[in-house]
């Protein structure tokens, strides 16, 4: 998908989860190949580890994803996730705010935040 001149994986809800380092670079991999700016994961694709933050996937697969310059969108409803736990209410709200990591809830939503990068 391209928006506004960005060019955007968007991966399927079903697939490997996202649970890591490795499980990252084998879509930083599929990004390039497709030369990709932005890789749009569905929240179903995350690995449950990814949203408690002291288990450190998250770091970890946000890092593969600076390191390599590809921006990560995670796309979908993490509602009641954000709600239980004040830490990745923070880190969503502070990844929202800037230009590698953003959570979004649908594709539209990205849309427009591609439109206003």
């Amino acid at each position: 998908m391209t928006s506004n001149g960005v060019t955007v994986l968007v991966c399927d809800a079903d697939g490997a989860k996202v649970s890591g380092g490795d499980t990252a670079l084998d879509l930083i991999g599929d990004a390039m190949g497709c030369r990709a700016d932005v890789v749009a994961v569905p929240v179903e694709r995350l690995a449950d580890e990814f949203f408690a933050l002291s288990s450190g996937v998250a770091g970890d697969v946000v890092q593969k994803f600076v390191n390599y310059r590809i921006r990560l969108a995670v796309v979908g409803d993490i509602g009641d996730r954000v709600a239980a736990s004040d830490a990745l209410r923070d880190f969503v709200r502070e990844a929202n705010r800037g230009r590698q990591v953003c959570f979004v809830a649908d594709r539209t939503e990205l849309e427009e935040r591609l439109a206003r990068a």
